[in-house]
């Protein structure tokens, strides 16, 4: 298996690269922005290829592109996982934290995925493993903007997978809930028993990724519980509105694994 993990310097990305390279025969391509901790994680996985760039970039899709197509000449698990939330009322932070957001978290999925389609579709058949949040399915105050870019990016998977079966690529989506990591450390539930057992762990995405990806399934939460959270949005939003305006100031239940 060839499989590129993007953010994978920490948290979610790094938990991924690891089971995956726990596969056998697995090949690794390992792309951030900070080359240092991917070359530490190449070196503990036992090699990989190692591509340090900021996503947002105009020419990183292209970039990354030539160097599977050089190294490599196929690619049968793509994790589009990079990704950051910055917190803030739309009418403070306005437009720009919009933008901000909307530009990583899915302008620079679609174009990296844009860019490696046509490796995925000669390889086939192979996948592709979209990271979500469960905030990309209910939003919460102070993090609209990080909502917005993960509906999107939930709403594009859909279609996507529709339009690739013929293709014999899979596409998938991940949707993690409260997880401790690098960027969203989860003190404050991790300190109290009660809220503690709704905090999940990047190795317990991974797994979700590798069912999402390789697996098949068309999408996973994580804790599985989340999933009904997500169903009350549906059936019952007028309840889940009012249950959320009593804790507009919690952690975003986001992911964060590296900045590009």
């Amino acid at each position: 298996m060839i499989a590129l993990v993007t953010g994978a310097s920490s948290g979610i990305g790094e938990a991924t690269a690891k089971r995956i390279a726990r596969e056998p025969g697995a090949k690794l391509i390992l792309v951030a922005r900070r080359q240092d901790r991917l070359e530490a994680l190449a070196a503990e996985i036992g090699g990989a290829t190692v591509i340090a760039t900021d996503l947002t970039e105009e020419s990183a899709p292209r970039l990354v592109a030539e160097r599977v197509e050089a190294e490599h000449r196929r690619l049968d698990l793509l994790v589009n996982n990079a990704g950051a939330a910055w917190r803030g009322k739309f009418g403070e932070t306005g437009w720009e934290n919009l933008e901000r957001h909307m530009r990583l978290n899915f302008d620079a999925v679609a174009r990296l995925t844009e860019a490696l389609l046509p490796i995925l579709r000669r390889s086939a058949p192979s996948s592709i493993v979209n990271v979500a949040s469960t905030a990309g399915r209910v939003s919460r105050a102070n993090s609209g903007a990080y909502s917005a870019s993960k509906f999107a990016l939930a709403g594009w998977t859909d279609a996507l997978h529709l339009e690739e079966r013929e293709h014999g690529v899979h596409v998938g989506l991940v949707l993690p809930g409260f997880i401790t990591t690098e960027g969203f450390p989860q003190k404050e539930l991790n300190e109290k028993p009660l809220t503690r057992r709704i905090v999940s762990t990047p190795e317990k995405v991974a797994e979700a990724i590798m069912d999402a990806g390789p697996g098949g399934k068309a999408e996973r939460y994580v804790p599985r519980p989340y999933a009904l959270v997500a169903a009350a949005r549906v059936v019952a939003p007028g309840l889940v509105r009012r249950v959320l305006s009593g804790g507009s100031k919690a952690i975003t239940p986001a992911t964060r694994s590296d900045e590009a």
